[in-house]
């Protein structure tokens, strides 16, 4: 799995000009399901996710997890995420998991991440053309791969 997420004071994702799904200070999260990715994987980031800290306290040290200050997540899947570009100029997708893979885990990683302590999680919908709103906080910009998360 990988994940894009930023540090957020406001994000939104619309579909057909409707809003969907809404936070305030929180995570924005792109999730990529990758060919071969499973419960596992699915487990680790969401505990990463829930733990990580890189909010403000009291002395301005991104010392914070999104569960110290109560944010939420936004969370919107991205196949684009398991891009491959390594030949010509048009990616290939073919590293993404396939739509009957990656749903159940995408719904299993959201049941996940109120496991580990997020009480707000908004989303997306699964394989919709949407539109996001992202005002990022700092900025600040993360990349995780399960791949580098989880010992093999």
């Amino acid at each position: 799995m990988k994940a894009i997420l930023q540090r957020t004071t406001h994000s939104s994702v619309s579909i057909d000009g409707e809003i969907v799904g809404e936070i305030q200070q929180g995570f924005m999260v792109l999730l990529g399901i990758i060919e071969g990715d499973t419960k596992k994987e699915a487990d680790a980031l969401a505990a990463k996710l829930a733990g990580l800290r890189v909010f403000s306290d009291e002395q301005d040290r991104m010392n914070l997890s999104l569960q110290d200050i109560n944010g939420g997540i936004l969370l919107v899947s991205n196949f684009t995420l398991g891009a491959d570009c390594k030949k010509g100029r048009r990616p290939s997708f073919s590293k993404a998991a396939r739509p009957e893979v990656a749903k159940p885990l995408y719904e299993y990683f959201i049941q996940q991440l109120h496991i580990n302590g997020v009480e707000q999680v908004e989303t997306g919908e699964f394989g919709a053309d949407m539109e996001l709103n992202i005002t990022n906080d700092g900025p600040v910009t993360i990349i995780l791969d399960t791949d580098e998360l989880i010992v093999k």
